[in-house]
């Protein structure tokens, strides 16, 4: 086993879990979250937690997890959507949300990785998203500065790395968990398999090794889905 890796989610998370902490967490519905890790971080009874995420997961799964033992103090996130305790908890006044627009957050967790602690963008400009946030003019048009997002803690689902923390995700799970991998002091990663190094062609590499500090194994899944819609089979 590689320096890097892990045998359990909880050894992975061991020293790094405190209550109030900041989190940013991959995926994007249920593709591509770290299910492992996010187990764990329940079971550690972590809380007060900030979260970085699109999203929350559905009732139940994913982040959702979090919600229902009220570990979470604060999302930030640009979806409500399927969640109905994110959606109690938020209009109770329960739960504090910062609504952030999808790409404005991807970016600020970019951003937040490279060092960048602000920028300028137009999204939102004249909604209830500039409230608050300084507005600048640039060539006649305006621009609400937008901050960089780092975290205590990144949480990632990756499909393949190897031993030194090189990763791939697979299509459409690449979503928020390359952005959220940079935006931390320390990322943790789960994965579906760990190959020796010099087995990933360095132009497949998605995430470089420099980034991932931990990882393990968490395969293997079960592949939930978030909306099944099918339509009638067609006659012979």
């Amino acid at each position: 086993m590689g320096k890097k890796q892990y045998p359990t989610a909880a050894a992975a998370l061991e020293g790094l879990l405190f209550d109030g902490m900041h989190i940013c967490a991959g995926g994007f519905g249920l593709c591509g979250i770290p299910e492992r890790l996010i187990d764990a971080i329940r079971d550690a009874g972590t809380k007060d937690l900030t979260i970085a995420s699109n999203n929350a997961g559905i009732d139940g799964e994913g982040l959702g997890k979090l919600l229902r033992t009220r570990q979470v103090k604060k999302m930030i996130s640009s979806y409500v959507g399927e969640n109905k305790e994110f959606e109690r908890q938020y209009l109770a006044g329960e739960l504090e949300v910062e609504f952030c627009p999808q790409g404005t957050l991807a970016e600020r967790c970019r951003a937040g990785g490279a060092g960048i602690p602000g920028f300028y963008t137009k999204t939102g400009v004249g909604t209830a998203v500039a409230e608050g946030k300084e507005v600048k003019s640039f060539d006649g048009q305006d621009y609400i500065l937008e901050r960089g997002i780092f975290a205590d803690l990144a949480i990632i689902k990756g499909w393949k790395a190897d031993e030194s923390g090189n990763l791939i995700f697979r299509k459409t799970a690449r979503n928020f968990n390359a952005p959220m991998a940079t935006a931390a002091k320390i990322c943790v990663a789960e994965v579906e398999e760990i190959v020796p190094v010099g087995s990933l062609d360095p132009d497949t590499i998605h995430l470089p090794g420099i980034y991932v500090k931990r990882m393990i194994i968490g395969a293997p899944y079960d592949k939930k889905i978030e909306f099944r819609t099918t339509r009638p089979r067609e006659a012979a």
